[in-house]
């Protein structure tokens, strides 16, 4: 049986391969945010080391929680993720995976920047004209070639 945290990840990858992951981000609130870059690392290609030693958690709790770290060692550059409370456990991930991570988090941005604006003008009772067309510099919310009147 798997748990949910698999379950999780089997979904982030699912929805990163359809492309869909900016519709879904924008949807996430405050509390989600932790957890969700830990899904967006996994659907990345980051892979999850647990903390199921002494040795190895130690060396978890000298990193800094929730930071992405580069780990490099002569030509080979990695990233790391420590994550004590989630999962106890550091993810680790190449430089194609940090890119595509990147990626995502770039597309999220997009689409997190699109929805605001589709937010800030979605009022219909909004009336522009009461703020004159003089405002320097500003073509009104339509666009230049709709009129303010």
């Amino acid at each position: 049986m798997r748990s949910r945290k698999d379950f999780r990840n089997i979904i982030a990858a699912t929805v990163l391969t359809l492309g869909a992951v900016p519709l879904i981000a924008s949807c996430t609130t405050v509390a989600d945010k932790g957890q969700s870059r830990e899904d967006r690392l996994a659907a990345a290609g980051f892979v999850a080391r647990p903390a199921n030693t002494p040795e190895r958690e130690a060396m978890l709790k000298r990193l800094p929680p929730n930071k992405l770290l580069i780990l490099a060692r002569g030509k080979t550059v990695n990233y790391v993720y420590a994550d004590p409370k989630n999962c106890d456990c550091l993810y680790v991930g190449s430089s194609q995976a940090y890119g595509r991570y990147q990626k995502t988090r770039i597309q999220e941005k997009i689409a997190n920047r699109q929805l605001q604006a589709a937010q800030t003008y979605a009022d219909t009772s909004w009336d522009w004209s009461r703020w004159g067309s003089d405002i320097a510099n500003f073509d009104g919310p339509f666009g230049p070639d709709i009129d303010w009147y």
